[in-house]
Formats: structure tokens, sequence, C-alpha cells
């Protein structure tokens, strides 16, 4: 068994700086569990509270149901893979590897078996003389990892591994990741700050913002059933369209206008509710991801209550797909629509239509969903 259990944990610093705060999660046995969030959010000094390379300042960190606030380090059990990699460079990836059980004095022929098993499962084998200057980023970073596997450790923190790679690497390394915790089965606590990151890998994801946590939820429940502004924007790419409206209520319809008289009816499911009537003549934020406007001819013509005049202020092909870049006065959107749908050029005016079932609205003040 490897759970994590966090009750209240908070993280002040001299002079008063709060860094995390009220921090509660269970985490199960085998979870890959993403902590997510801009720089600065907390999430990084949460992982090293777990590892014990931060002193708790309240609350209560439980692996195994074993309290740890005071347990060092080294007993613990968590092996953690940092954003640096942090190799010895005089050492050879065999000697990395294995630092830590020669430092344990565990028997030779253990340490070598436990490198062979290791290197093997990372297709590294063929690396193991080398030095970590005759290595690539991506070698590097399996390198890292296997001085963590060596340990077979209850939990594994890792510290944003990916964000030295590049582009190509990180995509292929995900899905090593995501291989290689299946194969483990064990438990992975990961920090990123890269949404996408979060959701292709993440059993749960752990958004987060100013130490406090805004959501906890897997991956596709947090992109549909955002909690707030701040997860909607943050989660998914490209980040949704929000922008301030007001809700009517009419002739047994709820409307939403915004921009320069726009107005689409919302469906009955959604504008009808008590918690969306009751914000009626009042000011919201309203979001839409951008897979959600439409500019397909037979769509519009069969929503016409979902229309949308605009202007394209710009568009950008890529391949299969093209971001349509909109006004309607003061107020941007972006459109993902399939290539060919819609001929059109900077300066053209044109219609769209929201996919009214997929709009958020949020309490303008608390920017708290009032929709899910």
């Amino acid at each position: 068994m490897s759970s994590v259990t966090m009750k209240g944990l908070y993280k002040k610093y001299a002079g008063g700086v709060i860094a995390v705060s009220d921090f509660t999660l269970d985490i199960e046995d085998k979870e890959f569990i993403i902590l997510v969030g801009p720089s600065g959010c907390g999430k990084s000094t949460t992982l090293r509270m777990i590892a014990g390379l931060e002193e708790i300042t309240q609350g209560e960190l439980y692996i195994d149901g074993k309290l740890m606030n005071d347990v060092p380090p080294k007993d613990r059990d968590i092996a953690m893979v940092f954003q640096n990699y942090a190799l010895y460079p005089h050492m050879t990836v065999f000697e990395n590897m294995s630092f830590g059980l020669r430092i344990r004095k565990m028997p030779k022929d253990e340490i070598k078996r436990r490198v062979s098993e290791a290197a093997q499962i990372l297709e590294i084998e063929h690396l193991l003389d080398r030095k970590p200057a005759a290595l690539s980023g991506g070698q590097r970073q399996r390198v890292a990892l296997g001085r963590a596997i060596v340990r077979n450790p209850k939990v594994f923190l890792l510290d944003e591994p990916l964000s030295n790679l590049d582009a190509k690497l990180r995509t292929a390394m995900r899905s090593e990741l995501s291989k290689l915790h299946m194969r483990l089965a064990t438990t992975f606590i990961y920090v990123t700050h890269d949404q996408t990151e979060a959701m292709t890998m993440g059993s749960r994801i752990v958004v987060m913002k100013d130490g406090f946590i805004q959501q906890i939820a897997p991956p596709q429940y947090l992109y549909e059933n955002p909690a707030n502004l701040f997860v909607a924007t943050f989660i998914g790419t490209p980040q949704m369209n929000t922008c301030e409206g007001e809700l009517i209520d009419e002739n047994g319809t709820t409307y939403l206008t915004f921009g320069q008289g726009s107005k689409i009816a919302l469906p009955e499911s959604k504008g009808r509710k008590p918690e969306v009537l009751a914000y009626a003549g009042k000011k919201v934020t309203f979001g839409i991801r951008p897979n959600d406007i439409h500019a397909e001819e037979a769509y519009i013509a069969q929503y016409p209550e979902q229309v949308v005049d605009v202007e394209v202020d710009m568009t950008e092909l890529l391949g299969a797909e093209t971001n349509l870049y909109l006004s309607d006065g003061d107020i941007q959107f972006t459109a993902v629509v399939p290539t060919g749908t819609v001929t059109c050029k900077m300066g053209d005016k044109i219609k769209v239509a929201f996919d009214t079932k997929k709009i958020h609205i949020f309490d303008y003040d608390t920017e708290k969903t009032i929709t899910n």
C-alpha cells in the first residue's frame, strides 16, 4: 500500500508569507495525482512538504496511515525526481543510479540486479557506462527516473521533470511516464504548470492558485465542469473564451446578451435552472470553449437563436483545423473549426453559432460557476 493523506497542510515562511493554505487531499494507492497551477501557486512547496524537504507549519501528513510530520526524508520511503535531473557529473549512469543503494550499504549483487531491472524498464541498458555529459536531455531524465525506481519506494514525487525537454521529447516522455506508472503500480505525485501534461497523464488533477486548492477531479470532469472561472480558463487549449454578459428572462426563455447587441437563447436544461434564473437581469461572466463555436452553414441554419455576427481579426491554418480570431465590438473570441468550414479573411463579417449547451456561466463577483 502507498496511500498519502494530507489534512489541512499550511506552509508559512518568515515575514508572514503563506505559500500553502489548508491543503487537504486523500491519495489512494497506485493513483497518478497531478498538482497543476501557475508559477508560485504552492504546488512544488506541497511536494517538498511530502518529501520532508520543507517543514510543515500546520496540519498532518500520513503515508500508509503513519504520521510523517517529524519523520526524516530518508525514512519516508519516497523517491523524488527533480526538474534539473540532479545527476553527479563525475559518475557513470550505473554509479548515479546505484548511489543511494550504495549509501545504504546494500549488497553488490542486489544493487546490480535493481539497476539492471530499472535500466531495462527505461531502455537505457546501453548507457550504463556513460557519464551525464554524454547523454541527451531525454536520456538524463530517464537516468534520474532510474535512480528513483531502484529504491522501490512507496511513493514517487516528480517536480516538473519534463520542463527542460523540447516539445517533441516532452510528448514522448509523457507517454513513457504513463506506461512506467502502470508497470510499477505505485503512487505518483506529479507537479507541473503545463495543463496538457496534467490532462494527459493524471487519474485526478489538483488545480491550485495562490496556495489554495481550486478543484480536485479527473481530467475530463475538470474540463467539462470547472468549479470557477480560474479553473475554466486554466484547463484547455486554446483557452476558454470569457466575457461579460447579462442574463434576461423573456417569455419563458433565458437569453444571454453581450457585445454589440448580441443575444443568444440558452437551452431550457441550462437556462431555466433556478440557480441560473436567480441571476436574471444581472451581470455575469460567461465562457465558451473555442471548439464549441461553429462556422458551418448547416449548424448556423439549424440554430438561428445561437447565431452571433462577428468580424474576422485573423485566421490561423493548423492543418486539419483552423483558428479563427473573431471580435464582437470590444470582445474577442477564438473559434477552432475544421479547415474548409468557412472561407474568410481579415476584416470579413461572418456569422458563427455558439453551442449553448456548452456555455459556462459564472457569478461576476465570486467567479464561481452557476451552471454545472
